[in-house]
């Protein structure tokens, strides 16, 4: 059946998730809304878990309101991601076909290297690159990483019972919420 092996089929057999369960994942540490979290997210659609390691969008949100901005932006977000993988199957043939023969490792070195020659295309046809800060001036300082030993088993157990904690979505969610909503906010009395 097409589709099967997407999403959450590959969630369950994902390396990412494994290995930042293991401890062999720098934690990211980063600040939002007043309130301290340690993990980076991904942007998810609907069908994911309510993970806290998932930030997903808000389905139908009062129009107008912050869980209505918070829903365009992270919807925008998302789709740009999906979008620059869509430039990366386009020019590149070997990311358009499955890699079911190939090793985690050369999956990784093939997506890296196709991301970076991409980069390379990308200015080689600019005459003069221009890094255009503007959209991230106002996003606060970069996270931290911290790299740490593996973690022990009660360490490796805990951490798994973090990553699918459901009230550590709905935090980071809310956070998110408030935080987009106080910088449009603060965009609109700028102008």
């Amino acid at each position: 059946m097409p589709g099967t092996h997407n999403d959450i089929n590959v969630l369950q057999c994902s390396p990412v998730f494994a290995k930042l369960v293991e401890g062999h994942s720098p934690p990211v540490n980063f600040e939002i809304n007043g309130r301290h979290h340690n993990k980076g997210y991904y942007l998810a659609d609907g069908i994911y878990p309510r993970w806290s390691t998932f930030v997903k969008t808000i389905s139908n949100a009062v129009l107008g309101g912050k869980k209505s901005h918070f829903a365009k932006v992270q919807e925008a977000c998302r789709k740009d991601v999906e979008r620059a993988f869509g430039v990366l199957q386009s020019r590149f043939a070997v990311v358009q076909y499955p890699a079911q023969t190939w090793s985690k490792n050369e999956m990784w070195e093939i997506m890296t290297c196709c991301v970076i020659l991409h980069n390379m295309i990308i200015e080689s046809e600019q005459e003069d690159p221009v890094f255009d800060t503007e959209p991230y001036y106002r996003q606060g300082p970069l996270a931290e990483v911290d790299h740490q030993l593996p973690a022990i088993w009660t360490a490796y157990l805990s951490m798994r019972q973090e990553i699918r904690d459901p009230q550590v979505h709905h935090q980071l969610q809310q956070d998110l919420v408030e935080h987009l909503w106080r910088l449009k906010g603060d965009a609109e009395r700028d102008v």
